[in-house]
């Protein structure tokens, strides 16, 4: 028996041998072919998910398996930044209509000048 008979179909390994071996066509190729078989099972899967919906009446919020995991990735650090933010101190830094028409007005006469 021969070494490709002996191996089992693994098309990463065809593309990682074909980059080796400096054949870039037929690694693309390969590449190209595995994110279509990729595209296709995960359309399926939605296609199911959207079937069970429909035609059974599952909750589409039902948690499944599946699904990703939603993380929290608030650390304490930045609630306490929260909690001293003080909406007032922001206030402070912003001047007031009648001020900033007043600084206006005095650019307006120095150029005028």
């Amino acid at each position: 028996m021969s070494d490709d008979n002996q191996h089992e179909v693994n098309p990463v390994f065809d593309m990682i041998q074909h980059a080796l071996d400096q054949d870039y066509n037929k690694a693309n190729d390969v590449f190209n072919n595995m994110m279509v078989i990729k595209q296709s099972d995960l359309l399926d899967q939605e296609k199911i998910k959207l079937a069970g919906e429909i035609y059974n009446g599952v909750d589409p919020d039902e948690d499944n398996e599946d699904d990703q995991l939603e993380l929290d990735l608030e650390t304490e650090d930045d609630d306490e930044e929260e909690e001293t933010w003080d909406d007032e101190e922001e206030d402070e830094d912003l001047l007031s209509d009648e001020e900033l028409d007043d600084i206006l007005d005095d650019e307006e006469e120095d150029l005028e000048n």
